[in-house]
């Protein structure tokens, strides 16, 4: 059988091969970015499914159009106003198949085989895995405290074959890290000067549990800009509901071809299910419970962190979101401390499948949203346990 170089090329995803091995019950895992399961609104959301088809009927079990459920799109719309200020009309919204499929779609419609990715260093392994099937060239920016760092995007937006920018820019995955009010700005004001389409995926956006609120760099300013979101974080992640937004209406022509060659709409009975759990439900007062979950995880991870890891070692500490991000002392392999944690029941993930050329990587991310703090705790003893082995090694 022979297949293509595309499929050929592309990794099959480290996390969910991971998953496989520490899905047992008695490994610790600070692996997936699992949202809490008790923050599942599932009394609620079966209300909701019954309500729809009550007053829906058949409706729900029929092909629908492909840009996705109407009241849905105005619903996230108004969202986008509220919280943003932005004037985002329904038809520049496209319902999808969870985000991870906005970004296949949007390596479809804009990647030829050699066009340039800007991507974060590090990035959403998810991001490099979808676009890698478009067989692209990828352009590494590494990802300060603070966002980007400024003087390398410039460097690499002189690329002439750079078709798009992706980041994270909210409680970046893998890192936690919020770009800060400045950077987004010095971003914004290098960005515009390029024909570039400029893309900010903001899953976790919602899920702010200390700082303010900060604007989008390209939302609503720039003519190329692509904002992606999901209530996989907030709702429920096994509908498979995100969306694409952009005011390109050329752009979003094209998006509406490529998804209607994919699977021609998103599941119809998830859209009709989420708006009427939306409509029905103080959605905010949902989401100020998972951040107020949240919020007890990461600082019971932090405080193990303190406790625990050796001082050579150095982490992130996020103001939302679900992951925090360690780097390891020089020298010290993420994938080989993997193993070690393995044999002692403990799971993370290495760093490495975060960047697009690894070498060396001594980082890795840990999970805090899926642990009561007690297990957090313990796992994260397990962990620095070991961290002080190689600690001594290096010493």
């Amino acid at each position: 059988m022979q297949y293509s170089n595309k499929i050929l090329n592309t990794p099959s995803s480290f996390i969910r091969n991971i998953l496989k091995v520490t899905g047992e019950t008695d490994v610790i895992s600070f692996a997936g970015g699992l949202p809490n399961p008790i923050s599942f609104p599932t009394d609620k959301l079966k209300e909701a499914i019954n309500r729809s088809i009550d007053e829906h009927g058949t409706k729900l079990f029929q092909y629908s159009t492909t840009q996705g459920y109407l009241p849905l799109r105005e619903y996230i719309a108004a969202k986008y106003k509220k919280n943003y200020g932005l004037d985002i009309a329904p038809d520049e919204i496209l319902i999808t198949t969870g985000s991870q499929q906005a970004l296949e779609i949007i390596g479809k419609v804009l990647l030829n085989k050699g066009d340039g990715v800007i991507m974060e260093a590090p990035g959403y392994l998810g991001a490099i895995q979808a676009f890698t099937l478009a067989e692209p060239t990828f352009y590494s920016v590494t990802l300060e405290e603070d966002g980007l760092n400024v003087e390398e995007l410039e460097k690499q937006l002189q690329n002439p074959n750079v078709k798009f920018i992706y980041t994270v820019p909210n409680f970046q995955n893998p890192t936690g890290i919020t770009y800060s009010r400045e950077k987004r700005e010095a971003i914004y004001e290098l960005v515009k000067k390029y024909d570039v389409a400029f893309i900010e995926d903001d899953p976790y956006g919602e899920l702010r549990f200390r700082g303010e609120t900060l604007p989008y760099i390209g939302g609503g300013r720039l003519e190329n800009s692509i904002l992606l979101g999901s209530f996989s974080k907030t709702v429920t992640p096994g509908m498979r509901l995100g969306w694409i937004v952009t005011k390109n209406k050329e752009l979003m022509g094209h998006i509406e071809t490529a998804k209607q060659a994919t699977d021609l709409h998103t599941n119809i009975f998830s859209q009709y299910v989420i708006h009427d759990y939306l409509a029905n439900n103080e959605y905010q007062e949902h989401v100020d419970k998972i951040i107020n979950l949240y919020r007890e995880q990461s600082d019971a991870m932090l405080a193990a962190i303190e406790k625990y890891f050796p001082p050579t070692v150095s982490y992130t500490k996020p103001e939302g979101g679900m992951f925090i991000w360690v780097t390891l002392e020089e020298g010290v392999s993420a994938l080989e401390l993997f193993e070690k944690a393995m044999e002692e029941k403990i799971a993370f993930v290495p760093g490495d499948p975060f960047y697009t050329n690894p070498e060396n990587i001594n980082t890795l991310r840990l999970n805090y949203t899926n642990s009561t703090p007690e297990v957090i705790e313990e796992g994260i003893k397990r962990l620095g346990k070991i961290l002080h082995q190689y600690s001594k090694v290096n010493s």
